[in-house]
């Protein structure tokens, strides 16, 4: 409740800056904004009196992220009202109560079914994130509605058969069949097998998140169901990311590493964030 408070306090003190986007038409609006009218970054010419370039307010779409803390799933009916429209079931690795995390061998349970039927009722968005791979496969064949997985890298390039926080190629296989969205992260030990925190920065480029990137793509047969899912507020921060990202403002850099990987520009459009709007676009309520 003191996050959701957080958040709706900082959209209600500054508009300028936040916006609550939780239904279809806020979203096409608040998209267009960014689209028709790109932001700018400060200068001796546009910034304003606060320091602030020409810019748009950030949109926030609520997560759930860990589903645990809920007494009962119908609670979640409450939880929409106030504005939560996505949720995962799971986030702790041992996490067992609705499903199984990322270092447990525990599927669905019988009350983490009535979950899902409850979020397919009131039309959630469901993230895999932090499923181990029993559980995404479950979630991917039961659940009706819209399935996500935010913030999650591919498996295959990390090269660690028993760590499931990431998705086996199975799993991205079936959640692109679903229409669903990969939010690819720039976490340097998400990124390069046997990343270490002394390890010097340089090794992790740009060119291994555009490998994640593109191993998505190359399963998908197109750039459609690939995204970033940053988790910046996860905990860690530089130095264990990407050399030469030193601010969120540095994801910028990434369209010439892909498109120096050869992709085209509306492909690199989608992957920078219009995957994500057409995905929220067909998977929130309202007008």
């Amino acid at each position: 409740e003191g996050q959701i408070a957080y958040y709706q306090r900082l959209c209600g003190d500054f508009p300028e800056r936040f916006r609550w986007v939780c239904d279809r038409q806020t979203l096409r609006d608040h998209f267009a904004r960014w689209k028709n009218q790109p932001a700018t970054l400060p200068d001796e010419n546009t910034a304003s009196s606060d320091g602030w370039g020409r810019t748009h307010p950030v949109g926030l779409t609520l997560l759930m992220e860990n589903a645990e803390g809920l007494r009962a799933p119908a609670e979640l009916e409450e939880w929409r009202e106030r504005g939560v429209r996505l949720v995962g079931p799971v986030w702790a690795p041992h996490g067992e109560r609705f499903c199984g995390g990322s270092q447990s061998r525990a599927g669905f349970t019988r009350e983490g079914y009535e979950l899902l039927e409850v979020m397919a009722r009131l039309g959630l968005i469901l993230d895999i994130s932090h499923m181990n791979e029993r559980s995404a496969l479950q979630a991917l064949d039961r659940y009706e509605g819209p399935v996500a997985a935010t913030h999650a890298n591919c498996r295959a390039l990390l090269r660690v058969a028993d760590n499931e926080r990431h998705f086996s190629d199975r799993v991205i296989r079936q959640l692109i069949e679903r229409d669903g969205v990969m939010g690819v992260s720039p976490f340097a030990r998400w990124l390069r097998p046997g990343w270490s925190p002394s390890d010097d920065p340089a090794q992790t480029t740009f060119s291994h998140l555009v490998a994640h990137i593109d191993h998505v793509c190359q399963i998908a047969g197109d750039a459609r169901h690939v995204g970033l899912g940053t988790d910046f507020d996860g905990g860690w921060g530089w130095p264990a990311v990407p050399q030469s990202m030193n601010t969120i403002a540095d994801l910028q850099k990434l369209p010439p590493c892909l498109a120096e990987a050869g992709y085209a520009t509306e492909d690199i459009a989608a992957v920078m964030g219009e995957n994500w709007f057409h995905f929220l676009e067909r998977s929130l309520g309202g007008p």
